[in-house]
């Protein structure tokens, strides 16, 4: 007897439908359970999972021949996702569950032993891909029903065990669709770790160089000796970035979900990614990738903040890798088996020592290297990468008396307003035109529409350029930055004090 099972396969960030074909075989002498379909050994394991769960359920296993195939087989399988399905295949095989059904359902979840359904990971890309696929309802672990239900138009049922999803399919004791809970998907508290403006004192410019870079999603270089709050102000981002989008939200939770990273309590991120990875992070953990490639420290900071603290220990390859991320906005994976493409949308946060000691340019402290260790040091940090970045900012000391002043700074909240507005105002602008979310995302075409200068901002630009000798790159830079502070003011056209302000964030020769 022959019995097709709807289940999902994950590839990247997105969902596939597989049909799981199990053929049974009462005649057959000599017992034998064979998975077909090019599975792994996670899948082919399945077998005994599915064996003892079904038993271990109270229902029956003929000890004959049954047949799996993995449909479409010419796609690899992955992992534990697949056992509820195979054994859901069996019984309907075994004639120990009514046909009628199994029709427009997909099943997702692992098995243990006693028959209980697990949690599996990249359960929302999978719902999703079943309800654009058209169907109808989806079993998932009871842990997994919050998350699959962020997906809406596909009834979600959760299973806590194979014996009790057998009798909800004979109506015995049907399972109640899973209803979300609103409180799940309220306002949280931002994470542990965030940083109010107000907390921090002194560092003026280096906070307003910031909240430019909130403004319009800018990249940013904080140079400085030790102990000079680069880490501290870093950490104060994520509190003045604009709050995400419903569908920001989902768009950075099927990256978590497929990561693994979602908790049951919370299973919408609505706080934007903060991502602080340690320096001695590898190549692959910085875009991804692995044998079955994974989303990097790029996409999961993917509509957040990517903070690397004393970047120049990097290694120089893993640093240079985030250039094709930072100007794509994306990240390509290619193996021999395919190519995966994972978003990558972030603000990026570089944080460095300006020399070993970390006192070179020091008024207070004398640097003890020599000049030969110095430009060594800051060749790191290679000129395409530096180009890269529109902000550089210099992290001073902080005099005593602002260290021990009481009067408190403006809160991040405050920050936060308008960085919403300048936001906004480029939602507006940019409406109607896809990839564009903030000024940093603009192409040569989108910046000579948008960023109109005045007649003096223009020859001031014109006598930067010459004189600085900026790159292309550079120049457009210098542009998209100008326009986020014109927006952060308010101003439809770029006047002579926002070019002012965006030329002083380029870099400067440290020697």
């Amino acid at each position: 007897m022959l019995a097709t099972v709807c289940a999902c396969a994950l590839v990247g960030l997105d969902g596939y439908i597989i049909q799981v074909e199990t053929d049974f075989n009462p005649r057959a002498q000599l017992p034998m359970f064979t998975i077909v379909g090019l599975p792994d050994s996670a899948v082919k394991e399945s077998r005994e999972r599915v064996r003892a769960a079904i038993k271990n359920s109270g229902l029956a296993f003929p000890n004959k021949v049954y047949v799996t195939n993995l449909s479409p087989a010419d796609m690899p399988k992955h992992g534990p996702v697949y056992d509820l399905a195979i054994a859901v295949g069996v019984l309907a095989a075994t004639d120990q569950i009514p046909m009628s059904a199994l029709e427009k359902v997909v099943f997702i979840g692992e098995l243990s032993l006693d028959g209980s359904v697990r949690h599996v990971k990249g359960v929302m890309p999978m719902v999703y891909a079943a309800y654009q696929e058209g169907f109808e309802r989806v079993f998932v672990a009871a842990e997994d029903a919050p998350q699959a239900s962020l997906v809406s138009g596909i009834e979600v049922i959760p299973v806590a065990s194979l014996a009790h999803l057998v009798e909800h399919l004979y109506g015995l004791d049907p399972i109640q669709p899973y209803t979300p809970d609103p409180l799940a998907l309220e306002d949280v508290a931002p994470p542990a770790g965030i940083v109010d403006y107000a907390d921090i004192r002194g560092q003026e410019h280096a906070k307003r160089a910031l909240e430019i870079a909130a403004g319009g999603n800018h990249n940013v270089r904080l140079v400085g000796p030790p102990g000079t709050g680069k880490t501290l102000l870093a950490r104060s981002i994520p509190g003045i970035l604009p709050r995400m989008t419903f569908e920001e939200a989902l768009e950075v939770t099927r990256i978590y979900s497929v990561a693994d990273m979602l908790t049951t309590d919370h299973p919408l991120m609505q706080q934007r990614p903060f991502r602080a990875p340690h320096y001695t992070i590898s190549q692959p953990g910085i875009v991804g990738g692995g044998t079955l490639p994974r989303p990097g420290e790029v996409t999961l900071a993917h509509r957040g903040v990517l903070f690397l603290d004393e970047c120049t220990e990097l290694n120089p390859r893993t640093l240079e890798v985030l250039r094709q991320p930072i100007e794509d906005k994306i990240v390509t994976i290619s193996r021999a088996r395919g190519t995966l493409t994972f978003p990558a949308n972030f603000l990026l946060v570089l944080a460095h020592n300006p020399c070993p000691c970390g006192n070179y340019g020091d008024p207070t402290k004398a640097c003890t290297c020599t000049p030969t260790m110095i430009t060594r040091y800051q060749s790191k940090l290679s000129g395409p990468l530096l180009d890269r970045i529109d902000i550089h900012v210099e992290v001073p000391r902080v005099d005593y008396d602002k260290l021990m002043s009481n009067t408190e700074g403006e809160h991040s909240e405050t920050i936060r307003q308008r960085v919403e507005a300048a936001r906004e105002r480029q939602r507006e602008r940019f409406k109607g035109l896809d990839g564009l979310y903030a000024n940093a995302d603009m192409q040569v075409g989108e910046i000579d529409r948008f960023c109109t200068l005045n007649h003096d901002a223009k020859q001031l630009l014109e006598i930067s350029v010459r004189r600085m000798g900026l790159s292309a790159r550079s120049y457009h830079r210098t542009l998209k930055l100008a326009r986020t502070i014109a927006d952060l003011a308010g101003a439809e056209v770029i006047e002579t004090a926002h070019v002012a302000e965006a030329i002083q964030y380029r870099p400067r020769q440290m020697m």
